[in-house]
């Protein structure tokens, strides 16, 4: 397949897309690579170089010196979508992605369990805020990423002496969320990734109780203790002792899952959900639109979720406008011509 200009790969981590770009390179598509830390655009073009910008911006950017890219992409993505270039993981998603306030709103909506929460925006409200809630609670930015900023409380007075001695970190829109933390049934989280909103593979991931972040690509190893490669890392990363098998959810919960990511118009990304170990009720805590695949997928779940993710790709840069699969599930084993069926 050929088209007229590249595909451009917007993101500002390194490491994390090494897989993409590789297959994107294996198989000679032309693309680019645009680095929102240092970006600019002119409101008065009227075309785009580009077939399709797939916008890989992290919420959790400001950690690694790139907190100007973040709130440009908003407006680099509405300028995108006048001109009328198709973006994979747009406007409407980014803002699910930096917004977790956004995100219960939607679960709301939606009619689906999480985690008893309060939205605030200054230190003197958390402990109203935490009044109606079970501890321990957690605090956590609402623009975060990577379990940035995220720290639990056992009890109402720990939280309060935090805010009066100015230990809460409210992240780069000074707005947070308090929420209770729930015991995760069997000590392990359920990830979900969808592709075109649709469900793609799921895996469970055994925490170790040391850390809010899970991201996939850190994980080091299969459930029955083979080594995986963690090609999305540094290669003197730490290992995170984090550990992972494939797993199935039941039909209510991809159903669910791909609910949640058709609504916020997110393309490619990951759900986490777990047991809520007090009562059994399953909850959704995280809508992530910047979703890592696991480390070593073809190990783990049979299939390498970046050649899919090149082939959805590849599909919506010949396609006008975004490329959601409206009936059948993309199943595991496909390939292109299932794609091209399917829409």
């Amino acid at each position: 397949m050929t088209v007229r200009h590249p595909i451009a790969i917007y993101y500002e981590q390194e490491h994390w897309f090494r897989p993409l770009l590789a297959e994107l390179d294996r198989r000679g598509h032309p693309h680019v690579r645009l680095d929102p830390r240092g970006h600019t655009f002119d409101p008065a073009e009227t075309s785009s170089p580009y077939s399709l910008v797939f916008n890989r911006m992290s919420p959790s950017a400001y950690l690694r010196g790139g907190v100007q890219g973040m709130f440009f992409t908003l407006a680099y993505l509405a300028h995108l979508e006048r001109l009328g270039v198709p973006v994979v993981n747009g406007l409407t998603a980014f803002t699910f992605e930096t917004s977790k306030a956004r995100q219960l709103t939607l679960l709301e909506s939606l009619g689906l369990a999480y985690p008893a929460a309060c939205v605030v925006n200054h230190p003197s409200q958390v402990a109203r805020a935490a009044a109606s809630l079970r501890f321990p609670v957690v605090v956590k930015a609402n623009v975060g990423g990577s379990g940035a900023g995220i720290v639990r409380f056992d009890t109402p007075a720990d939280l309060a002496r935090a805010a009066d001695e100015g230990r809460l970190d409210f992240g780069v829109d000074h707005t947070a969320l308090v929420q209770e933390f729930v015991p995760a049934r069997g000590g392990h989280i359920i990830r979900v990734e969808t592709l075109g909103g649709r469900f793609l593979y799921a895996i469970k991931v055994y925490t170790t109780g040391d850390t809010f972040n899970l991201c996939p690509a850190d994980i080091c190893q299969r459930s029955d203790g083979v080594e995986l490669q963690r090609s999305a890392c540094p290669i003197d990363a730490p290992k995170t002792g984090l550990k992972v098998e494939a797993f199935t959810p039941p039909d209510e919960v991809i159903a669910d899952c791909e609910a949640i990511m058709q609504a916020a118009g997110i393309d490619v990304g990951g759900i986490e959900y777990m047991i809520d170990d007090r009562d059994g009720r399953t909850v959704y805590y995280d809508v992530n639109a910047l979703s890592n695949f696991v480390a070593d997928a073809v190990n783990v779940v049979g299939f390498d979720p970046f050649a899919k993710l090149v082939d959805f790709l590849e599909l919506t840069a010949r396609t006008p406008g975004h490329v959601h699969v409206p009936v059948h599930r993309f199943p595991a084993g496909a390939d292109m011509a299932d794609w091209d069926a399917a829409i």
